[in-house]
């Protein structure tokens, strides 16, 4: 693969570029907008809490994942649950419909989602939780999307590079065809938005993401 010629140092090397600048300013937005979107859509949290609890009232209304983040540190990330309470347990048997290609996990069909789970995952709203993520600093508003630590468990040391910088809510994965596009087509891409971001391309992201937030045929 061409674009394997970009070693881990050098990659490296174009994060320091980046500069204080553009990272102070970068967490300074996710502060303001990860807070302005919790009071902002408040209503729908409760809203979308109540739904979860009448579908399955003994579940949870939160799902919290362990997730690995900047420089291979883990956290918990949040998500409204859209899956049967017992859903881990039934992974392994669903392993061979998986969907993707590399480390990840899909299946369009997955049989472990409830019904107001297929209309949130339809729309992004089970990813909105992960804004306390970024108040917190454990996510931004814009990056790589954070990996599951079965899947680091088998990346390349090339792959890890995605590992350089805070995972975020959306990326250039996402608005690219999100499940649609493969796994070394997610890394090829989350490389090119490390070499390239900046404050603008940051912004577009965001603007991007509104934009195919809704209605989106790839979110599964």
């Amino acid at each position: 693969m061409a674009n394997q010629e970009v070693s881990y140092l050098e990659n490296q090397e174009l994060l320091v570029n980046n500069g204080k600048t553009y990272l102070l300013t970068k967490r300074l937005i996710d502060i303001v907008g990860s807070s302005f979107g919790i009071i902002l859509l408040g209503f729908l949290f409760i809203i979308i809490a109540i739904l979860i609890k009448i579908e399955d009232p003994k579940g949870a209304i939160l799902f919290s994942q362990k997730r690995v983040g900047l420089n291979g540190k883990e956290f918990k990330m949040y998500k409204f649950r859209s899956m049967i309470s017992n859903a881990e347990e039934k992974l392994q048997e669903l392993l061979k419909h998986n969907e993707v290609s590399g480390a990840m996990f899909k299946m369009k069909d997955d049989p472990r989602i409830t019904k107001i789970g297929k209309f949130i995952r339809k729309t992004s709203i089970d990813e909105l939780p992960q804004l306390f993520n970024v108040l917190k600093g454990d996510m931004s508003l814009v990056g790589p999307r954070p990996p599951l630590p079965r899947e680091v468990a088998v990346y390349s040391d090339y792959d890890k590079q995605r590992l350089l910088v805070t995972p975020g809510c959306t990326g250039l994965w996402q608005v690219s065809g999100r499940n649609s596009v493969g796994f070394e087509e997610m890394v090829e891409l989350d490389l090119q938005y490390i070499r390239e971001r900046s404050f603008i391309y940051d912004l577009k992201i965001i603007l991007k993401t509104v934009l195919v937030l809704f209605g989106s045929k790839d979110a599964f």
